[in-house]
């Protein structure tokens, strides 16, 4: 999985049509979930997927304290640079989600773990195991939030094309896509960043990982099960649905 997100990070603002909006909109999407559900209470957050920054960034500059982590090196020193552009304090390290607490050993008002990252783990149990290292990173009152694909509504099955589309960057068009190839609830995802600079040749860029196609349901078990309390999936509040539990 690090050799998928450290491949990607330089392509990884393509996958949005605009990630700088995205980067703002997920931000205000979040905070509006965060005062519904735990008021004025979260002040420090721990963001233990945070790629190249785009839930981080933007929460920053809502004036949240952030702690961010990521299992990609590369995908954490490109999300530095971008918070040093934007001159916001955000305290940046290398780390596994399943390792979050050993690795910070101190919690946090709130722990998220965004866009579709959670999938990345193929068991049950190793899901399982992820929430409980989840809830050791919080405080009491606080909460955990990842947002998932909403794979009850994918065919689950056979070989898939998803197409995100055309991205331009200066003389570059980007065709962005990915194949997805299942065997059983296991699927292979290759994405494609297909660089067309006018020629009779084209570049591609290809990186390739493997998802569990979890539905919110089995989440929602699991994250009561290692703890969390008033578990609810949200919908319609951020662009993927949105699993949220507190810790009592």
């Amino acid at each position: 999985m690090a050799n998928f997100y450290d491949q990607l990070t330089p392509f990884y603002h393509l996958i949005y049509e605009d990630w700088e909006a995205s980067v703002h909109n997920q931000a205000l999407a979040l905070d509006n979930i965060i005062k519904d559900h735990w008021g004025n209470n979260v002040k420090c957050i721990l963001d233990v997927a945070c790629g190249i920054g785009t839930q981080s960034l933007g929460l920053a500059s809502l004036g949240y304290s952030v702690t961010a982590s990521d299992l990609s090196a590369p995908a954490v020193e490109r999300a530095r640079k971008e918070a040093e552009t934007r001159k916001l304090n955000i305290d940046f390290s290398v780390a596994d989600l399943c390792d979050a607490y050993a690795h910070q050993q101190k919690q946090f008002n709130l722990v998220i773990a965004c866009d579709n990252v959670i999938p990345h783990l193929l068991t049950n149990d190793d899901l399982l195991e992820a929430f409980r290292e989840l809830l050791k990173c919080v405080v009491p009152g606080g909460g955990c939030l990842v947002s998932v694909r909403d794979y009850e509504k994918e065919e689950r099955s056979g070989v898939q094309v998803k197409m995100y589309g055309v991205r331009v960057e200066g003389d570059t068009k980007y065709v962005v896509f990915q194949v997805w190839e299942f065997t059983g609830l296991i699927y292979d995802m290759t994405m494609y960043f297909v660089a067309d600079r006018g020629t009779t040749d084209c570049v591609t860029h290809v990186m390739r990982t493997k998802y569990y196609a979890v539905d919110t349901r089995t989440l929602m078990r699991l994250m009561a099960q290692a703890g969390f309390a008033d578990v609810q999936r949200l919908d319609g509040t951020f662009f993927q649905p949105v699993i949220i539990g507190s810790k009592t």
